[in-house]
């Protein structure tokens, strides 16, 4: 087994080579004899063991033969215990799924702490297979037949190509040292209920069934390449870039024959996998938005507006009157002129007279309005805006200039008229934005 292991290790990860590793190890039999292949082939690898703390003394004795073995072989060991059951609990997930996260949110944090290249785990074909078989019974995706990746980040899986009957041996040839979990017999989950029933009788009916599994694989992971690169090709045409993030045309979603598996595949990757209110949110009225935990989604008129959710900055900045310039948050000039010049949209000529210092850069509220220049009397800002189709994001990015409680100018809008200097104006002050 080594020789194929080391085969393996030096074509399919030469880049592991003089790096700094970590592996996962439970003491179990995988991730034990996973230490011993390694070790051997010449790596030193430090240790990171997780105590969920669901087995009780089983658990701490765990630790205790984990920091024995790393002793033994002289190895850096790090140990981490968790209260996954509160984790699951918190975050309403399965004991699994907690167990999962806390491990991996552990192996990130460790590998940045400590600067580990690479986070070795022991997954091995026969978790592929499982997995594949939860995924199906689950009903999920093409992706979620895939199986496990060899590699996602640092994590890397060197045994995959390796049945748990071959490291079984390996470890009875070699006389490895490992702990049983109790657990792990218990058919009442389903993983072990497939690994212990299931999967045994398949693979008695066919002996090539490892083989050909593998080969099912292979194809699945040909066609989701074809289907990535036809998803690409979309994104490419279709998520217009604009400052905030894209704009993707409804008419265009609403001509896909394959609507559902479109909405999947190219907003789940933001977050959004509620595949009905997607599909509501296209005939939604236009300022209707969707949030995930990193993004938004924005109905606004014919298009969706996909952005990433940052902080809409309430603070407001003060503007002194002998200022020249200001940086944040954004660049604004000021100067005093002895004659009247012609301005364009992103430059204003005002009557210092008529302001009261210091002025105030703010976003708008709903209250606010102004006198626009060229039109007769006031009008809401919030109509204003309806009017020059402002979207909800062009909306919330747009600043103020105000002189106490009244707006002056719709930055690289609109100005208000009741502020303008003209030919006549002794105290001419002239603003430039630089967008």
């Amino acid at each position: 087994m080594f020789e194929k292991f080391q085969k393996h290790l030096e074509t399919n990860f030469p880049q592991i080579k003089d790096q700094n590793i970590l592996l996962a190890l439970s003491g179990g039999l995988d991730s034990c004899v996973l230490l011993e292949l390694i070790f051997k082939f010449g790596l030193r690898p430090a240790l990171a063991h997780c105590n969920f703390q669901l087995r009780g003394i089983a658990s701490d004795q765990d630790v205790k033969w984990v920091k024995t073995l790393a002793q033994e072989k002289g190895l850096e060991c790090h140990v981490q215990n968790f209260d996954t059951q509160a984790y699951a609990l918190n975050k309403k997930v399965s004991i699994q799924m907690a167990a999962r996260d806390l491990r991996y949110q552990w192996f990130e944090t460790l590998s940045k702490q400590n600067d580990y290249n690479f986070i070795f785990v022991a997954h091995h074909a026969d978790d592929v297979l499982e997995t594949f078989m939860i995924n199906v019974m689950r009903g999920t995706g093409l992706k979620g037949l895939l199986g496990i990746p060899e590699r996602r980040g640092k994590i890397l899986r060197p045994l995959l190509p390796f049945s748990r009957e071959e490291i079984k041996q390996y470890a009875f040839q070699k006389k490895i040292q490992y702990r049983e979990d109790e657990s792990n017999t218990k058919k009442e989950y389903l993983r072990n209920a497939l690994r212990h029933e299931v999967i045994p009788q398949w693979k008695k009916k066919d002996s090539n069934f490892d083989e050909q599994f593998r080969e099912t694989l292979k194809y699945l992971g040909q066609a989701q390449a074809v289907l990535d690169y036809v998803l690409e090709d979309f994104k490419n045409k279709n998520f217009i870039s604009f400052q905030q993030g894209f704009k993707i045309s409804i008419h265009v979603l609403k001509g896909i024959s394959s609507l559902n598996y479109y909405l999947h595949a190219l907003f789940a990757p933001y977050g959004f996998v509620n595949l009905a209110d997607l599909k509501q949110l296209i005939h939604s009225q236009s300022g209707k938005q969707l949030f995930s935990d990193t993004h938004r989604l924005i109905k606004d008129r014919g298009c969706f507006l996909l952005t990433p959710i940052k902080e809409s900055p309430s603070k407001s900045y003060s503007i002194d009157s002998e200022l020249s310039a200001i940086e944040t948050p954004l660049r604004l000039s000021f100067t005093q002129e002895k004659t009247f010049k012609k301005v364009d949209s992103k430059s204003l000529m005002l009557d210092k007279a008529k302001l009261k210092f210091p002025l105030t850069l703010r976003k708008w509220k709903q209250s606010d309005y102004f006198y626009p220049s060229g039109l007769k009397g006031r009008k809401k800002l919030s109509k204003y805006f309806k009017d020059e189709k402002f979207s909800l994001l062009e909306k919330e990015d747009q600043w103020l200039l105000c002189s106490g409680d009244d707006i002056v100018w719709v930055i690289g809008k609109r100005a208000d008229q009741r502020f303008l200097a003209d030919a006549y104006t002794k105290d001419k002050w002239l603003i430039r934005y630089h967008d």
